[in-house]
């Protein structure tokens, strides 16, 4: 089983669940270093001031940059004097209709598994949650954070994601993307349903890969193997001259044919 990142417990009303956190996602990217090409040597970074002097690490300390262009210096011990304490549990605070929370919230996702001896209000929180169509909403600290989270059941198993505070949200009153006076009549809006039925189907997300990845991937076995990689040929994208009506029903007899 992969490592706990956070141990303790969750609770609602009276009910305590001793449980851990796993991470739920993980990074497949191809990492790369830094080389000198004829070296083979990897490159370093030292720590310079304004003036190239190489800075000790013991001698550099965080700074808030005013308005005025002045700096406030802040020791990283008087940041720690107001960081939250570790959270032991999770609080569920309220129970909300998944509906209810804008994607845009949504962070990351962990796991949560039980303890050996909380097997029984772990299910039964879960299946509780289940039929009552409900996620849990929590607050919590984690790593010297406090995070705004949800609880939900996903997959035979209890999973809280990391949401967005309502703050980190930029309005959208704060980009104008000028569409306020556009007029859309109804026989475009009517094609444009039907080409949108027409491509509705379930989601999977197997179908997708990152394709980029896979040509990465590729790209160093061949190299690791003394071969040349072939990049594949990439497919002209078409550009539209027609007028938005007539697209729309061509896209529509096309997904028809299919």
């Amino acid at each position: 089983m992969p490592r706990a990142i956070w141990t303790g417990a969750i609770s609602f009303g009276l009910v305590h669940v001793p449980v851990r956190l796993v991470t739920a996602v993980q990074d497949n990217r191809v990492s790369f270093n830094m080389l000198q090409e004829s070296t083979g040597q990897r490159i370093r970074y030292k720590k310079e001031n304004d003036e190239g002097e190489e800075v000790a690490s013991d001698e550099i300390v965080k700074g808030y940059e005013l308005d005025t262009g002045e700096w406030l210096i802040v020791h990283d011990e008087e940041l720690d004097d107001l960081e939250p304490e570790r959270s032991e549990t999770i609080e569920i605070t309220e129970f909300v209709s998944i509906a209810d929370i804008d994607p845009i919230y949504w962070d990351k996702p962990y796991y949560i598994t039980p303890d050996e001896g909380a097997r029984k209000p772990y299910k039964l929180l879960m299946q509780a949650m289940e039929e009552a169509g409900k996620v849990g909403i929590a607050k919590f600290v984690m790593h010297g954070r406090e995070h705004l989270t949800a609880l939900r059941p996903l997959r035979g198993m209890l999973c809280l994601v990391l949401m967005r505070f309502a703050e980190e949200i930029r309005p959208t009153e704060d980009l104008a993307i000028g569409i306020e006076d556009v007029e859309v009549n109804k026989g475009e809006l009517k094609v444009a349903v039907q080409l949108i039925d027409a491509m509705t189907q379930d989601f999977r997300a197997e179908d997708f890969q990152d394709e980029y990845q896979q040509r990465v991937r590729e790209l160093l076995e061949a190299k690791a193997e003394g071969k040349e990689y072939i990049v594949p040929e990439r497919k002209a994208e078409e550009v539209e001259t027609e007028n938005l009506v007539d697209a729309l029903k061509k896209s529509l007899e096309q997904m028809q044919k299919a």
